[in-house]
């Protein structure tokens, strides 16, 4: 048997276990290289928020406006970024994506190491690389679904979180390591990076074309941008998951800031502490990510519902913990109901999505999940340095678990105005027989035909959960 033809198989028959998605070449491929890669992201995460602390003189308002930077972006090309993705060939365009964010982190290594880096420096290359990383995400979403077909979809979305948070579990400690062996300069770390995206570009460029499974390209045309917002407008599924990734993307994922200001000014440690409080959170994220993987079909809403009141009541524990340590161990099981939720949101709304509209839709997405944190973050940045480190987990977890109270309470409403139809239906009389006869269906039997007709309906998914 060919490996195109047992990668074919894979998909048609995917089986069993953890790590199914990876019998099919490509995506294995992807995969394994994707890991080195995450892994320089990661460093560089820590090295630049470690810098710009180190330039701005410990501001919590710099560390959420440099994060604001990296994202901002997104608000204005993640859905050009989606048209892009429906239009074009997404291979094609990661690897033009995956060399510019390659470019700019080598850009910033040679600033630092040559002792000319200042801030305007860091914030102007934050900017660009969440220019590129807007047009770049919704595009290798979307990607994975062609690598792997529909079967293995939410195994390998899953995957790719646990390979995600595999290396902020790494890159966090690495990071922290050569910042501090380096005596505090962050330049090994994005050096590292830069040479990371090479792995992931070697990987697009030798992948077997012919197991892809590219939906068909869509013409361009006018409007397109707008038929997105159309399709998921008219999706309230779609909508009640988008809303509840903007409320917790903007008000509780500033880990990158709460972690920061956390380990230097409530505990006042250094980059190795700060790197190990990452780590233990990855920790959390990763087992979280793996308990995601044995997933195979679509969540339902009342687990996106409940997934997000538990990250929220977590992150309100991680605020009132008053040590290092209780504070470390805590972070395990907050990164868990994290990626436990991001996860079941994201196979949710990739699953629920025609594919011609994937790119779009996945934009949006992104869109609502990193487009609030340009507000999110400089917000949690600023009650953090005034209020406390403490009180931007505190606060930022209260408003997740509100958001989530709300959408479950949204949805219950949504049943007791089902439930209140079906206690009183109008009275039905169906006649059968030859004009003159009489025969009345039961009303017990007209109530099962009117609940089985409802179950069938569009909506009932979304108002059942």
């Amino acid at each position: 048997m060919t490996c195109t033809s047992t990668d074919q198989a894979a998909s048609q028959d995917p089986g069993t276990g953890t790590f199914r998605a990876l019998r099919v070449r490509n995506f294995r491929t992807y995969a394994s290289a994707n890991l080195v890669s995450l892994t320089g992201t990661w460093m560089q995460r820590i090295g630049q928020d470690w810098l710009v602390l180190q330039l701005s003189g410990d501001s919590g308002v710099a560390l959420g406006l440099i994060t604001a930077l990296q994202f901002g972006p997104t608000l204005l090309l993640s859905m050009y970024g989606g048209v892009l993705a429906d239009r074009y060939d997404k291979r094609r365009m990661l690897l033009v994506t995956q060399a510019l964010m390659g470019l700019l982190a080598l850009v910033l290594a040679i600033l630092v190491a040559t002792g000319g880096v200042a801030l305007w420096h860091v914030f102007a290359l934050a900017g660009g690389l969440g220019a590129v990383s807007a047009v770049d995400a919704p595009v290798r979403q979307a990607f994975v679904s062609e690598m792997v077909g529909p079967t293995l979809l939410a195994n390998a979305v899953s995957l790719n979180s646990t390979i995600f948070n595999g290396a902020r579990l790494i890159g966090p400690a690495v990071a922290g390591l050569l910042i501090g062996a380096a005596s505090g300069n962050t330049a090994p770390a994005f050096f590292v990076n830069a040479a990371s995206f090479a792995f992931t570009i070697a990987a697009l460029a030798g992948m077997r074309a012919a197991d892809l499974r590219p939906s068909a390209p869509v013409a361009r045309a006018k409007g397109q941008l707008r038929a997105g917002l159309s399709y998921t407008w008219a999706h309230p599924d779609l909508v009640l998951a988008m809303g509840l990734a903007f409320v917790l993307g903007t008000f509780g994922f500033n880990y990158q800031v709460t972690i920061a200001l956390m380990a230097r000014e409530q505990f006042d440690l250094g980059a190795e502490a700060f790197g190990l409080l990452s780590t233990t959170f990855a920790v959390g994220s990763l087992t979280g990510a793996l308990l995601s993987t044995r997933r195979s079909v679509r969540p339902r809403q009342r687990f996106l519902v409940i997934s997000a009141v538990v990250f929220g009541l977590l992150t309100i524990l991680a605020g009132l913990m008053p040590g290092y340590v209780s504070f470390a161990v805590m972070l395990v099981p907050t990164g868990a109901a994290a990626l436990v939720f991001s996860v079941a949101n994201n196979s949710f709304v990739q699953l629920g999505v025609d594919p011609q509209m994937r790119g779009r839709v996945m934009a949006l997405y992104f869109m609502c999940f990193m487009g609030g944190t340009p507000v999110g973050a400089p917000l949690i940045g600023w009650i953090s340095e005034h209020l406390g480190a403490p009180w931007g987990l505190i606060l930022g977890g209260t408003v997740c678990a509100v958001a989530g109270i709300g959408a479950g309470a949204w949805l219950a409403r949504g049943r007791r105005v089902r439930l209140e139809g079906h206690l009183a239906p109008p009275r039905l009389r169906l006649r059968v027989g030859a004009p003159g006869t009489r025969a009345r269906v039961p009303p017990a039997a007209v109530r099962t035909a009117e609940e089985a007709a409802a179950e069938r309906a569009p909506g009932q998914q979304f108002l059942g959960g």
